[in-house]
């Protein structure tokens, strides 16, 4: 897992058609797109995430479903991000096979040691910076704690929570694999050209 994530949230677009913001994205470089709704009914979800994922193949992008295992399924999605209260890990694994993407969110240094037992593909260090999208969590990691979580986990981190133009350079110098962002992207007047500023400040370290 290296690279640009979008995880998206449609109050944030402004507007935009969803499906729209995802592409110029994508165009501008984005590697993995997660689809999150927390608002909508599972068949408007499913709807929804065979469309993105039809959108996607062309440009070979893993679509990532946000906590619902059976949107994944439902869909093909290549994977799914699941946090402390959903589904457990093994479960997901059974249902979506060894091939699947499967993150999971640290929130804790407890979810961190558990998640070293665990053969997820990444955990996403949730938030580092406080963050309205991320505001039922336990604390800010902070850079500090992201670079903690470098030293002593096996997994790659993908780091989410407030990042933008501003200070994704500092994220991926304190120890971020991957950089995922909602509304830097979300909300941006061009989300295509915010998705490669985003992108090349990351290759520069």
């Amino acid at each position: 897992m290296h690279g640009l994530y979008l995880v998206t949230d449609r109050r944030l677009c402004g507007g935009k058609p969803l499906e729209e913001v995802i592409i110029k994205a994508v165009k501008g470089g984005v590697a993995y797109v997660q689809l999150r709704e927390k608002d909508v009914s599972t068949r408007s979800f499913v709807e929804e995430a065979k469309r993105v994922k039809k959108l996607l193949e062309p440009y070979k992008i893993p679509l990532i479903i946000n906590d619902r295992v059976d949107v994944a399924l439902a869909c093909g999605a290549e994977g799914v991000h699941i946090g402390q209260e959903d589904m457990p890990y093994e479960i997901v694994r059974k249902l979506m096979g060894q091939k699947a993407i499967i993150g999971l969110s640290v929130e804790t240094w407890k979810d961190v040691e558990a998640s070293q037992k665990l053969d997820v593909s990444y955990i996403g260090v949730s938030p580092v910076f406080p963050t309205p999208t991320k505001a039922d969590t336990k604390g800010a990691w902070g850079l500090e704690g992201l670079s903690k979580i470098k030293a002593s986990s096996r997994h790659h981190l993908v780091a989410i929570g407030g990042i933008n133009e501003s200070n994704v350079r500092e994220v991926v110098k304190a120890g971020a694999d991957c950089v995922a962002v909602v509304s830097a992207i979300c909300a941006s007047p061009d989300p295509e050209i915010t998705a490669r500023n985003i992108n090349n400040l990351m290759q520069v370290t």
